[in-house]
């Protein structure tokens, strides 16, 4: 009796296969099922400093509730003027300047305004809180989204990968070129995620074996073995002499190092999938120009995704020191926060600044997001499977009090969220108004992900509000 073609598929075995050939077989597994829901999810987190200016979000035609209507100018922290929920397709509105380099992408985007994540603390960022939702500027007292989403869909080597252009938020106006802490990722209390600011080194890290020879691979892989054999004998002599908290933090010591081994293992499985997508090895992995160093990233970044080195990953394109001269923009980050409709030495208002800032930053999202709109996945492409978004750690305004929250999604996850419109809630504290927490639940929970009915610190001036589970109105 004949297979058939579904049949044969079903019964293949994944057990002994490698990583990349199990990850490919699952999607090709998916495809004969016609079972969309068994692909895997991927998630970019973009997250710039000094908020993302919410006035310049709204399509064409429709009412900008984020302006005096007298003479146009932007509100102020509070933002939006009293009104209902605004939920539109985009189909039938042209997208504003900003989100031009996304106006053939727009069935795939979702703009969100008007969300609110109040209630812990942040003078021009909330740190760890950003993407945790508790009080936790500069200590990480809980895991923050990307890393829970990571943790439950990467298989590869990292459950989250992140970069940044440094870590320190003031100062710091020559990018880093080593690892840093951005205080933006944490995989629980105490448990911060260093991101690597040089691209060159992001590179060597995670396509090292794109560029080495197979024995510069075997002999790394047996360097790696064989310290962590000869670590293990003498952890067991350490070990018996220990007790109580010391014995705690060599637990912790010695897990690190099973960490790095395992590492290396599923990035050795991977190494056919690694040379295929690494990027080509450039003189601008070395620039220190702002806008060389955020393109570099992003393209390190796709080809990680690609390559299926992680499933999650988190971009930190700049900091308040940081400076966009080659945008011809005389002034760092902070002061244009602070300059508003002042006009610089260059001829440029603060405004007009901050807005060519974000239109760099949203055209590299649309260059990451085409090219994995190329990339055949399941019945559609990689991009209806992967999430990229785009906000900030200090949420609509430089000086963040968190009461408007604007967030752009492209891409798809599944169809589980509803692409293509343009979100915003009614203002802060006024019935119907949502807050940050409801958007994450809903991003995990179109990842698959098993959640509660809430996420982050409650706000206790939005007790009389209905504020459970996902935002209803983005879930498919």
């Amino acid at each position: 009796m004949l297979l058939t073609r579904r049949r044969a598929i079903q019964n293949l075995s994944i057990g002994g296969m490698s990583l990349a050939m199990a990850s490919c077989l699952r999607s090709i597994r998916a495809q004969a099922d016609g079972d969309e829901r068994t692909l895997p999810k991927r998630f970019v987190f973009v997250v710039k400093s000094s908020g993302i200016d919410k006035f310049n979000l709204v399509p064409e035609g429709l009412d900008n509730h984020f302006i005096d209507p007298d003479d146009g100018k932007k509100l102020g922290n509070r933002g939006r003027r009293q009104g209902p929920l605004v939920d539109v397709s985009l189909a039938d509105h042209k997208l504003p300047e900003k989100l031009a380099s996304l106006e053939s992408l727009k069935d795939r985007l979702t703009i969100i305004q008007s969300l609110s994540g109040v209630g812990f603390r942040g003078n021009h960022t909330k740190g760890f809180g950003t993407l945790s939702l508790h009080d936790s500027e500069t200590v990480a007292v809980a895991p923050t989204l990307d890393c829970l989403l990571g943790r439950e869909l990467s298989d590869g080597p990292y459950p989250m990968y992140g970069m940044a252009m440094n870590g320190r938020l003031l100062g710091n106006a020559k990018p880093e070129d080593s690892y840093c802490y951005p205080n933006l990722s944490a995989f629980g209390a105490a448990k911060p995620v260093a991101y690597q600011a040089s691209p060159r080194k992001a590179f060597l890290e995670l396509f090292g074996s794109a560029v080495a020879t197979p024995a510069q691979l075997e002999k790394k892989l047996a360097l790696n073995g064989n310290l962590m054999d000869f670590l293990t004998e003498d952890a067991r002599r350490v070990e018996k002499q220990l007790s109580g908290d010391g014995k705690e933090r060599f637990d912790l010591y010695m897990n690190s190092f099973q960490s790095l081994r395992k590492i290396e293992n599923k990035k050795a499985a991977l190494l056919d999938q690694i040379q295929a997508h690494a990027p080509q090895l450039t003189e601008r992995y070395d620039s220190t120009t702002t806008s060389a160093r955020i393109e570099s990233h992003f393209e390190i970044a796709s080809a990680a995704l690609i390559a299926g080195l992680t499933n999650v990953i988190t971009l930190r394109p700049d900091t308040l020191g940081v400076k966009y001269s080659e945008l011809g923009i005389s002034d760092h980050v902070h002061a244009l926060g602070h300059l508003g409709y002042n006009t610089a030495s260059n001829g440029l208002t603060g405004h007009q600044s901050r807005l060519e800032i974000e239109k760099l930053h949203l055209r590299e999202i649309a260059k990451m997001a085409k090219k994995f709109d190329s990339i055949p996945e399941g019945n559609g492409s990689m991009l209806d499977n992967t999430m990229i978004v785009y906000m900030s750690c200090s949420s609509g305004d430089h000086h963040c009090e968190g009461h408007d929250w604007p967030f752009v999604l492209l891409g798809g996850m599944g169809k589980k969220i509803k692409m293509g419109r343009y979100l915003e809630y009614p203002k802060y504290g006024d019935q119907g108004h949502q807050t940050v927490g409801s958007l994450y639940l809903s991003l995990m929970r179109a990842a698959g992900l098993e959640t509660s009915e809430s996420f982050g610190q409650a706000d206790s001036n939005l007790k009389h509000l209905a504020l459970k589970g996902p935002l209803s109105e983005l879930m498919a």
